[in-house]
């Protein structure tokens, strides 16, 4: 996966360690990412139809690089159960490049 693109780190949650696992192999196996890593027990809080709700989700944090971010969107779009998950890109400014 190296290239000279931007180093970027992916985040976003999902509900299912199932789904959150799915997501994470796929990623891995197309090369879209050099790591995956799933934190469990994330509490998340947010309005929904006029009201607060509240679930219990798995956040992912999927490191990848700018020339490949378009298709594992479009991946992480596909098997998420969200219509459109928040899907939040951080550049790399300091850190091991991939090897």
């Amino acid at each position: 996966m190296a290239d000279s693109s931007t180093e970027l780190l992916i985040m976003f949650s999902c509900k299912g360690s199932i789904t959150a696992k799915k997501i994470a192999t796929e990623v891995i196996a197309t090369e879209l990412g050099s790591s995956v890593r799933i934190i469990n027990g994330v509490n998340s809080y947010f309005r929904w139809v006029g009201k607060v709700e509240n679930a219990e989700e798995q956040l992912l944090l999927i490191r990848t690089n700018s020339g490949v971010y378009s298709d594992l969107e479009q991946t992480i779009k596909r098997l998420h159960h969200h219509e459109l998950p928040e899907i939040s890109v951080v550049p790399i400014s300091i850190g091991f490049p991939d090897i």
